[in-house]
């Protein structure tokens, strides 16, 4: 073993056991160091991970919806209108989607219903939400009445539940065909919700939307990129209020930082003294005090990041998921894949971790360069 490392290695064992000596001053700062870091790293990594499943659920939508504008809010389209955007170079397909929302005063929650334009389940069938499984007790062959606008009740079977994979954007959803939709939305025949369309290369979006504009001026157009920019904005909002939230465990951690650079306690100092005494030098006794901020610190953030880790990817959030999912009522269950930033971590480690260790070292230079007879008195 070179010498180098054996004078480390004797470092950390000083190191350590003079934490031991203040053990109960240490094990309070390292607690109140690791959930600091369990917060901190709950909030981003389930924001990080919401947003990589944003992306990915998107990545299947079309490139492009048109939605009809009348009196400044959302109003059906007719055929005519379908026919009018027919033919518009750089459009692969485009297919009318029939959909609305449905309040159920016995959950409180409101249903979106859509009829898919492909595959749609037979008439008198419908395909459920686990949300909306969960909340109203259903399961497959159950009948599940639903209330239309015309005041009458009409009663559908359940065919199936969407799998928990799919569950952050179909708790609430529920897919039947046409001819069961359209009494319950009271839209006529010949009229839809909007319109979908498929752009070949994706370069072309933009253009495409000029296109739909200039046969359709009352249209509003919606790019699936911004789409994706909304939920990122909304999820970086949510963010941010939980950050805002955290804010007295960081007041915390300033206070603490600030504590450590103010000083070192009468102990800490006498043994600096103690140490210069017998024959340490100054960059000695740092390298023993940054091991002992170097332990304490990073055990602290490797701890906390595990901790946060295990709650996002296992739990899976309880602490986060009403504030960040957003459902009102139907809180969707479903285990996020594991997702993690590197930058993100790397950030995280150093607003954590080297400001504090900095905080122990500059008091500790001051003791050291003092007179060891003085710090000792």
């Amino acid at each position: 073993m070179s010498p180098w490392i054996e004078r480390q290695a004797a470092f950390i064992d000083h190191a350590v056991r003079a934490m031991g000596r203040r053990r109960a001053h240490q094990i309070g700062l390292w607690l109140v160091y690791t959930l600091l870091v369990f917060l901190l790293a709950s909030v981003m990594l389930f924001a990080h991970a919401l947003r990589h499943e944003a992306r990915q659920l998107l990545r299947d939508a079309p490139e492009l919806v048109v939605q009809r504008m009348e009196g400044g809010r959302h109003a059906l389209l007719s055929a005519d209108h379908l026919e009018r955007l027919r033919g518009i170079r750089g459009v692969g397909q485009l297919f009318p989607r029939l959909w609305g929302y449905h309040y159920d005063p016995i959950s409180r929650a409101n249903y979106t219903l859509m009829t898919p334009h492909d595959d749609p389940p037979p008439p008198g069938r419908m395909i459920i939400g686990a949300g909306i499984a969960r909340v109203r007790g259903l399961a497959v062959g159950d009948l599940f009445s639903l209330k239309g606008g015309d005041g009458h009740s009409r009663s559908l079977t359940v065919q199936g539940t969407f799998s928990s994979a799919s569950e952050l954007i179909s708790s609430d959803l529920i897919l039947m065909n046409e001819a069961d939709l359209r009494p319950l939305l009271g839209i006529p025949e010949g009229w839809y919700t909007d319109l979908a369309l498929t752009v070949a290369q994706p370069r072309e979006v933009g253009k495409v939307a000029e296109k739909v504009l200039q046969r359709l001026p009352e249209a509003r157009p919606i790019l699936r990129a911004e789409l994706l920019r909304t939920y990122h904005a909304l999820f970086d909002w949510r963010e941010g209020i939980l950050l805002t939230l955290l804010s007295v465990v960081l007041l915390a951690f300033v206070i603490l930082v600030w504590d450590k650079a103010s000083g070192l306690g009468a102990e800490e100092r006498r043994e600096i003294g103690i140490l210069k005494a017998i024959g340490w030098q100054t960059g000695e006794v740092l390298a023993m005090k940054l091991w002992e901020g170097t332990i304490l610190s990073l055990s602290a953030f490797l701890v906390g990041y595990v901790l946060a880790y295990v709650h996002i990817f296992v739990a899976p959030a309880p602490l986060l998921a009403a504030m960040l999912k957003g459902w009102a009522v139907l809180y969707p269950a479903f285990v996020l894949p594991p997702r993690v930033d590197g930058l993100q971590v790397l950030t995280l480690f150093f607003f954590t971790v080297f400001p504090f260790i900095a905080a122990m070292m500059i008091p500790a230079w001051k003791a050291a360069v003092t007179d060891p007879d003085a710090v000792m008195r």
